[in-house]
Order: C-alpha cells, then sequence, then structure tokens
C-alpha cells in the first residue's frame, strides 16, 4: 500500500529520547507476515533469528536507536486466554527484546481503568504520532501523522498508565 506517511524506521531515525508503541489487538492480519503466522501455526516454529531479513531492518533501527540514547518500550493490551495470534507474537518478541525494546503485557481486564486511544499508536519523543488503522479482521488500513499537543498527551498518559500495570515479557506467562 503506498504511503506518505513516514516509516517507523524513519522516524526512529529521528527520534531523540523515546519511542513507545502501543498494541490493542488481539489478532492483526498484517499480509506480510501471513505466511510466517500459518507456518507457525502448523509448526510452532517463528523465525526468532535477529540477523534473518525480516528481523535484521528492524533490529537495526531499533538497535540503533538505543544506542543513541532512545528509549524504545511496547507494551500490548491483550484479552485472556490469547488468541493464536497472540501466541505467535509472544513467541518472536525476544527478538524485540534483543533489539533493545522493552516489551510489557497487559491483560486486558486489568485495562479497564486506563483512558486508550482508539487506535494503535507510535509516539515519538512525547510529541509525534504515528496512528496505525487496521480493519476488523486486523488487515492493515493505512496510517496516518499527527503533531495534536492533546492527542500526545492522551497517548503519553494511556502508556504510562498500561505500561505502570503491566508485566514485563520476561515474566507474562501466555493464558
Amino acid at each position: 500500500m503506498p504511503s506518505s506517511v513516514p516509516t517507523i524506521a524513519d522516524l526512529m531515525a529521528d527520534c531523540t529520547r523515546s519511542a513507545v508503541h502501543l498494541e490493542m489487538r488481539d489478532h492483526y492480519g498484517v499480509a506480510a507476515e501471513a505466511d510466517e503466522f500459518r507456518a507457525w501455526l502448523q509448526t510452532g516454529s517463528v523465525d526468532t533469528d535477529p540477523n534473518s531479513p525480516g528481523w535484521a531492518p528492524w533490529v537495526d533501527a531499533v538497535s540503533s536507536a538505543v544506542a543513541r540514547g532512545v528509549v524504545v518500550r511496547r507494551a500490548r493490551i491483550v484479552s485472556e486466554p490469547v488468541t493464536d495470534y497472540i501466541r505467535y507474537e509472544h513467541a518472536s518478541t525476544i527478538v524485540n527484546v534483543h533489539a533493545g525494546e522493552q516489551v510489557r503485557w497487559l491483560p486486558r481486564r486489568r485495562a479497564s481503568d486506563i483512558a486508550l486511544p482508539g487506535n494503535d499508536f507510535w509516539l515519538f519523543d512525547d510529541r509525534l504520532i504515528r496512528w496505525g488503522f487496521f480493519s476488523g479482521d486486523g488487515a492493515l488500513i493505512g496510517h496516518e501523522i499527527s503533531d495534536d499537543p492533546a492527542a500526545a498527551k492522551l497517548c503519553a498518559e494511556a502508556f504510562d498508565a498500561v505500561w505502570a500495570h503491566a508485566t514485563p515479557h520476561d515474566q507474562y506467562q501466555i493464558h
């Protein structure tokens, strides 16, 4: 899908302090992952090689940002018991951690008292948002950039609240 919205890697490269990502869906039907997800469903095996062609660009973007002093955090709000897709994500998250991301998981039932934006987002340096829009079946339908201060404040506060309640990746047990 052609887009004039900067890539996450480009935004990460321009970031100076922090990059946070909040994921709130139980399934993503992203076309680029479809074959690997299907293979994981059949075999239980997933690519966790940070040097593989599928991971290397991401690992490079994150590790370069972290080396510059950028704190990169990802939080996932998930329903329990988790979906197969969340199991798949959990199985490959070790690569995110290897790259330098801090990752936490929050069971949806523990998010009830948190004011959340309506869409997944990346927030860079507490000021620039890259919204992610998905269809009902999880297909990526687009992105949008916003520097609206009120929206950035909502995203920062929501992420911080989720982060405070969430469990670090190495301690989160899939249910």
